[in-house]
């Protein structure tokens, strides 16, 4: 049984999977942690549809394995992930000043 997990780690695109899994969760958790308000006013959809569409692009790698090469809905979901890193992640950092929806502030200043 252990070689046939050995082999599993030195497959190029098992390495290529993991890496896309652990990038569209980043991205979910990401949208997850931005406030509502931020979408709306840097001009971006709203933030229930970026969820749902990262949800369901994160969950069907899940599902059905996250092949890079071969799955269009794999590649979609990674495209639907970068457009989020590259334009709407950015441009809601810009106006919270990167915090998301957490606070820098406490009740006695700054942490």
């Amino acid at each position: 049984m252990f070689q046939i997990l050995a082999l599993d780690y030195l497959n190029p695109f098992w390495w290529v999977a993991v890496a896309i899994l652990g990038f569209k969760l980043f991205v979910l958790l990401d949208a997850a942690s931005r406030r509502e308000d931020a979408y709306r006013a840097a001009d971006k959809k709203t933030k229930q549809f970026w969820l749902v569409i990262l949800g369901i692009a994160f969950g069907l790698d899940l599902l059905f394995g996250a092949m890079p090469l071969s799955s269009f809905l794999t590649l979609a979901g990674l495209v639907a992930a970068i457009v989020y890193m590259v334009d709407v992640r950015p441009a809601i950092r810009a106006l919270t000043g990167g915090s998301g929806g957490r606070s820098n502030s406490g009740p006695y200043g700054p942490w």
